[in-house]
């Protein structure tokens, strides 16, 4: 007999609410339900606004050593419970085991981050320049924060925003994701078994076009953080305008990989390929358009080629450290179809991939084989838009110029990387590589200590590291003559 799914409420004012109408969430792997979550309206996304704004006044007077310990005793369960929340996470959103689990890991650590740095907000004070006045600025909480998270990096994204925003003083209503609420939801657990008073973390599922756009536009809201596509972005930014609130965007990219003359190809081509197809293309700073200089280009292709059909791609339940899992829906293996098929019609040549894997164990999921394009051209779609898929297009180019040119003709500027061992190169292609961050040599521009972001219409804003508390911070200039 088939068990009854479990079912996920809202978080509101420090109690679960389950209602009636809810909606599956499915196994991408396998095609099955995991669970189903509640589907939010506008009232609960309203009575969650109304809970945090209540005890606001509260969490933003705790002293900061206070809110401090909470967040490390969240850090701490969320380490406890790691194994069975990793499980969890890649049933709902498809990634490997060990990824899910790398997931967690950092996410305990953005929170333990967090909470030194609620330590470190401080203020200035300055003599009053005719002497009988003094001037102090002052950093206070913003207010209520509306946090909306993306499906691919579910957990951990959203706590590059609950984190800063509970450090600094604000409360908080979050929107998981509807593709994969339910990790989310246990981390919002934690965060009540931890000792956070009721209401200062609220969490409401649904979707966006209601839940998110009321947070977004209820006029208790303070500050929105959204990670997510850059249409999506674009309207929050216009909604959130309307009342002059501050936002903090992470949206798309295009990540360009430039591989120089004088590239350790030992060094590149691995890094290369973890970055295209790490799960499976779906991360905002993948890999989008490889440039290869035309004398490394046939070496270059042939060994990123051979190492792309040397990936394994499975459940990643059933092989927990396998390369790549399935897509995370039928709507974006469809848009990875569409994009290669565009490619194809172009005159790109399919050197691996290009097709779902025909094998009976990947029948049921949303699985995409990892792809390799060369005969590339920039009007093609996968050389112009975020395909979000496990697609590496190969072009090649003559000179650094040409090279960063082809780079930076696209509107997104999150991330880049070049490969180098000359140090002026590196160092005049960061600076002129029209990105947010450059990894040079490296293959991911994350840190948490340091600002994550992008230009153009990558993003608006910073988080991460002590840049990403600011924009729950509110200054305050104070004369004071005594």
């Amino acid at each position: 007999m088939k068990m009854a799914a479990v079912t996920y409420g809202h978080l509101i004012g420090g109690e679960w609410h389950i209602g009636t109408d809810t909606f599956p969430v499915i196994n991408p792997a396998t095609g099955e339900e995991v669970a189903r979550a509640t589907q939010g309206t506008v009232r609960e996304a309203a009575s969650a606004v109304e809970a945090a704004a209540g005890t606001f006044p509260r969490w933003s007077a705790t002293p900061s050593r206070d809110r401090a310990a909470v967040l490390h005793r969240v850090a701490a369960l969320l380490r406890e419970r790691l194994a069975a929340m990793a499980v969890l996470l890649t049933r709902e959103q498809g990634k490997p085991l060990r990824d899910s689990r790398k997931e967690l890991a950092t996410t305990a650590d953005v929170l333990d981050l967090y909470a030194e740095e609620a330590r470190r907000v401080g203020g200035e004070a300055l003599p009053g320049e005719t002497g009988d006045t003094f001037s102090f600025v002052l950093r206070q909480p913003v207010g209520v924060v509306a946090a909306i998270g993306p499906w691919n990096f579910p957990v951990e994204l959203l706590a590059w925003k609950i984190a800063p925003a509970l450090a600094a003083g604000c409360t908080v209503v979050a929107k998981p994701p509807s593709e994969a609420p339910l990790t989310v939801l246990e981390m919002g657990r934690c965060f009540m078994d931890a000792g956070l008073p009721a209401g200062v973390l609220n969490m409401v599922t649904g979707p966006g076009r209601t839940v998110g756009e009321a947070l977004v536009t209820h006029p208790l809201v303070r500050k929105i953080a959204f990670t997510g596509s850059t249409a999506t972005g674009r309207r929050i930014g216009a909604l959130a305008a309307e009342q002059l609130k501050r936002v903090t965007l992470e949206l798309g990219g295009s990540a360009p990989f430039i591989v120089c003359e004088d590239a350790d190809l030992e060094r590149a081509v691995p890094d290369a390929v973890r970055r295209s197809f790490s799960h499976a293309g779906q991360i905002c700073i993948s890999v989008n358009r490889i440039y290869v200089h035309k004398r490394l280009f046939g070496e270059f292709t042939d060994q990123f080629v051979e190492r792309t059909r040397r990936l394994v791609v499975a459940d990643g339940l059933r092989v927990p450290d396998a390369d790549l899992g399935p897509m995370v829906s039928e709507a974006a293996r469809q848009q990875v179809q569409e994009h290669v098929a565009d490619a194809i019609a172009k005159g790109a040549q399919v050197l691996t991939g290009g097709r779902e894997p025909e094998e009976d164990e990947y029948a049921r999921g949303f699985f995409y084989l990892p792809t390799v394009l060369v005969d590339v051209e920039p009007a093609m779609r996968c050389m112009s838009e975020e395909t979000f898929g496990p697609v590496a297009p190969i072009a090649r180019f003559s000179t650094l110029d040409e090279a960063l040119a082809m780079a930076n003709a696209t509107e997104y500027g999150l991330a880049a990387y070049i490969y180098t061992r000359d140090l002026k190169t590196a160092l005049d292609a960061a600076a002129r590589l029209e990105s947010g961050g450059v990894g040079v040599n490296v293959n991911d521009i994350t840190d948490l200590r340091m600002p994550f972001g992008g230009w153009k219409a990558s993003g608006v804003g910073r988080e991460l590291g002590r840049y990403g508390l600011e924009s729950y911070l509110e200054l305050k200039h104070v004369r004071l003559r005594p």
